[in-house]
């Protein structure tokens, strides 16, 4: 099984990036503080699109354990003994409501949005307790 990333994730950083040139273009005139700006700014949009581009599945899980996304392009294999809890970690903040899911292994701990996984985090943890469970 695996959960990657919505598509429309990495277009709309893409396009973020066009808009900051856009506006640059368009304001920035001969001031080289808004060019720098613009630059490091549409820069950063363009690795962050990309690295969603080259790498969308965040988690993927089978019978021996998980794989999950870490740092910018990295992959880390955990089994099912590694894992000490799953979990949807659920927050309101100033009417807000989150909900990402939690691997604890350990010496670390991944989180995961819906974004992230393009489905519901819930979801997500039922299946790896079903995964869990069969293994």
């Amino acid at each position: 099984m695996q959960w990657r990333m919505k598509p429309v994730l990495p277009v709309s950083k893409l396009m973020g990036a066009v808009a900051v040139v856009v506006l640059a273009v368009a304001f920035a005139g001969n001031d080289p503080v808004r060019w720098a700006l613009a630059a490091v700014v549409g820069v950063a949009l363009i690795l962050w699109g990309l690295r969603d581009l080259l790498r969308p599945v965040r988690l993927a899980a089978d019978a021996e354990g998980v794989t999950v996304a870490t740092g910018f392009l990295g992959r880390r294999r955990l089994t099912w003994g590694q894992i000490e809890r799953v979990r949807v970690d659920r927050r309101s903040h100033r009417g807000l409501r989150s909900e990402m899911l939690e691997l604890d292994a350990g010496d670390a701990i991944y989180l995961f949005s819906a974004n992230d996984l393009g489905a519901l985090p819930e979801d997500v943890a039922a299946a790896l307790a079903d995964l869990r469970v069969s293994a």
